[in-house]
């Protein structure tokens, strides 16, 4: 399967790259599981990295093959078998049709057990695949992951039930739609409390607030399920972590980075929140943002 498309790429010069998933049906791959949580982690940034870099090709043609092991696909197995699902990552996603996480990831068949759900909250039957994983993947599971994005349609319906309370209203009686935005609305007030602590409390009235609450959101959203996820699921061979993905730029980051253009977003996947007090120093980096500063204006 070859998918092709055409880069803008820089300076006018265009280039074009491949992404080609390989099978080769008379040969079985030797399947590589992570040994450890950082191993694990390191293996979806990268993947990730790679994804985000397909449409930067300046100039020829990029190729970048998948290799796919035809035994994990179901290819060989005996009538009524199946492959042993030996996933490395369980990732606790969003439902939003545009954050495919394996493709994100750059991931194959059997690596990633995906729980997705408008909002990658911790609803009960989140928790409960997640709990499958956990206690049926102990040989190869090494990582859960917490993935939120940003322009996220069911954060944005959070903010507009604190912002516009009559948005709220015609949700009311839809209890599965409400349960999803009122888990929401806890990350909302501590996002528009973080930003009234930088910038004071007059910043409700500037032009971009609706917007940088639903960026400083997306953020405190994905930490607030990490943090739950960690109380149950951490231990020594596997860890919590949690990160964004940006719509534009494809990468998983955090809006960290401080105003003055040295620095940039925090690309990767990062340790669950511990305590109250990680929390308030991430809605404070965030909220202070170069990020989230641009935003607001």
């Amino acid at each position: 399967m070859t998918s092709n498309r055409r880069s803008p790429g820089t300076r006018g010069t265009p280039g074009t790259f491949d992404v080609i998933y390989r099978i080769d049906p008379s040969r079985r791959l030797v399947r590589k599981v992570p040994r450890t949580p950082i191993e694990a982690r390191e293996r979806l940034v990268r993947g990730n990295a790679a994804f985000a870099q397909l449409l930067e090709a300046r100039r020829g043609r990029s190729v970048r093959v998948i290799p796919l092991d035809p035994g994990e696909l179901g290819h060989g197995a005996e009538a009524g078998g199946a492959p042993a699902q030996e996933p490395f990552a369980a990732v606790l996603g969003c439902s939003d049709a545009r954050v495919p996480v394996e493709m994100i990831f750059q991931q194959r068949s059997n690596d990633l057990f995906v729980v997705r759900v408008a909002g990658n909250g911790v609803g009960s039957g989140c928790l409960g695949s997640l709990r499958y994983a956990a206690a049926h993947f102990t040989r190869s599971l090494r990582l859960v992951v917490v993935l939120g994005h940003s322009h996220c349609g069911a954060v944005t319906a959070a903010v507009d039930a604190l912002l516009k309370p009559e948005t709220y209203l015609p949700m009311a009686a839809n209890y599965p739609l409400r349960a999803i935005v009122d888990a929401i609305l806890v990350a909302v007030r501590g996002a528009s409390l973080g930003l009234e602590s930088v910038y004071g409390p007059r910043v409700t009235e500037r032009t971009g607030y609706r917007t940088a609450l639903v960026e400083t959101t997306v953020v405190l959203n994905a930490a607030l399920s990490a943090f739950a996820l960690k109380q149950e699921f951490e231990t020594r061979r596997c860890r919590v972590v949690f990160g964004s993905y940006d719509l534009v730029s494809r990468a998983v980051r955090l809006p960290t980075a401080p105003p003055g253009g040295a620095e940039r977003p925090e690309i990767g996947l990062f340790p669950a929140p511990g305590r109250e007090a990680d929390f308030r120093q991430l809605t404070t980096r965030v909220a202070a943002s170069a990020k989230v500063a641009a935003l607001l204006d």
